[in-house]
């Protein structure tokens, strides 16, 4: 996995994580939609670069 990408798929995790908590806690369900998603994005691109990884 390159540091690049490895660092981004990071960053959609913790971002989507905060979101995500932060607008539960204040009733927005829309935005914490859309912070699971982006969560979930961090995650999909971890796993498909840890599947390139095993490839190589």
């Amino acid at each position: 996995m390159g540091v690049g990408e490895k660092a981004k798929a990071e960053m959609e995790q913790v971002a989507g994580k905060a979101v995500r908590k932060a607008a539960h806690a204040v009733g927005k369900e829309t935005l914490a939609a859309k912070g699971a998603a982006l969560e979930a994005r961090g995650k999909a691109r971890s796993v498909k670069e840890k599947g390139k990884d095993t490839l190589r």
